[in-house]
């Protein structure tokens, strides 16, 4: 989706506007995959369906210390201080950017329900529809890794795109809705890190 796509983000606004710089091959590469199913659609009558999901989180992420996402980023930054005993962790920016997260089984869950209801070349978005700041996000991540100490933030960092949620009317007028609750779906992806710690 364009960087400037009013919020929440709505199939229509793909191709809508410029795309995210820091984005922009992975977001080429994910256009040229849509068209090809759309052409492919139109022209062998075949039925495939491109999905746009919002941000995910879950099983066998990637919990890299400096490359990763900002879910399974900061359950390794939390798990770390709290093994430590330290007294504060620092997050960047203001905490106020809102972001919406799926964890990926419902992910999962809607293609499957996507692949026996809807028939249409159009893209069509998957997300909970529920949106909550960075800084809640962390005090989530602190309350479900069992850490004690403070989240400080760095207000001197800038902060990312200040709201990213997508539209998910359609799918949710068909009948589908995300069946983990957000906190549950934090736990189980914090024993899996410790799994694969463990391992």
């Amino acid at each position: 989706y364009p960087k400037l796509a009013p919020q929440p983000i709505n199939e229509v606004e793909l191709l809508n506007g410029y795309l995210e710089e820091t984005n922009k091959a992975y977001s080429i590469a994910k256009i040229a995959g849509i068209t090809l199913c759309q052409s492919f659609n139109k022209q062998y009558n075949t039925n495939f369906i491109s999905v746009m999901p919002t941000n995910l989180y879950g099983l066998n992420d990637n919990y890299h210390p400096t490359d990763s996402h900002v879910i399974p980023g900061l359950i390794r930054r939390l798990h770390e201080a709290k093994l430590e005993k330290r007294a504060w962790v620092e997050i960047w920016g203001s905490g106020k950017p809102m972001r919406e997260f799926l964890f990926a089984d419902d992910l999962a869950d809607a293609c499957l329900f996507l692949m026996k209801t809807y028939n249409s070349s159009e893209i069509i978005n998957v997300g909970s529809g529920e949106e909550l700041s960075i800084l809640e996000l962390a005090h989530h991540i602190k309350k479900a890794v069992g850490f004690q100490g403070e989240i400080k933030l760095n207000k001197n960092m800038l902060d990312g795109t200040p709201r990213k949620i997508i539209d998910s009317s359609r799918i949710h007028n068909l009948g589908w809705k995300h069946k983990t609750d957000f906190f549950e779906g934090l736990k189980i992806t914090y024993q899996d890190f410790k799994n694969k710690l463990d391992a």
